[in-house]
């Protein structure tokens, strides 16, 4: 069985320039099975740059998940601007490398970005948008409280249509 880590021994860092090889990781066929497939490495380039302005541009923050002592690169968290059914929300997604699954490192994760997000105090809600045949996705909104509202079919990436559930948190405004 694997150890849990807890909220402490995660650490989330905003996104660089050197994160273009935690992009690659992520983009193996096993960690985009339920997001359309693997990308082109135009289409990584293109993500890449589109993560480093977020910030920039006041349109949100990704960073990469690193677990504490050793800081070791296992993932990426982030949240952006989006707009659900007319308002104003914050969409979040995450990954975190095959290697590091099923030790918490998501929920601890999403729990900091949860309170980065609540210390800019910009939108009431944050959604979540995971496919319904992802459990683990699923699970992790359920461990941090957000609220099912409904099933959804959700465009992503652009030309690829899924079924997911959207889930809701409301923030600290």
């Amino acid at each position: 069985m694997k150890e849990k880590v807890t909220v402490s021994q995660v650490q989330i860092v905003p996104w660089s320039e050197s994160d273009l090889d935690l992009l690659r990781l992520i983009n193996a066929p096993e960690m985009m099975e339920h997001l359309g497939g693997p990308e082109t490495e135009e289409q990584l380039q293109i993500r890449h740059l589109r993560y480093l302005a977020l910030r920039e541009n006041g349109k949100g923050h990704m960073f990469s998940i690193r677990m504490l002592p050793e800081r070791e690169v296992v993932g990426s968290i982030g949240y952006w601007d989006s707009q659900w059914q007319g308002v104003p929300i914050y969409e979040v997604g995450w990954s975190v490398l095959p290697a590091f699954q099923g030790r918490g490192l998501a929920s601890a994760a999403l729990s900091a970005a949860i309170a980065h997000a609540n210390a800019e105090a910009k939108y009431r809600w944050m959604h979540a948008f995971p496919s319904i045949h992802n459990p683990a996705s699923n699970a992790v909104c359920r461990k941090l409280n957000f609220t099912p509202m409904s099933e959804c079919e959700f465009e992503y990436p652009p030309g690829h249509y899924m079924q997911c559930l959207d889930w809701r948190l409301e923030l600290l405004t």
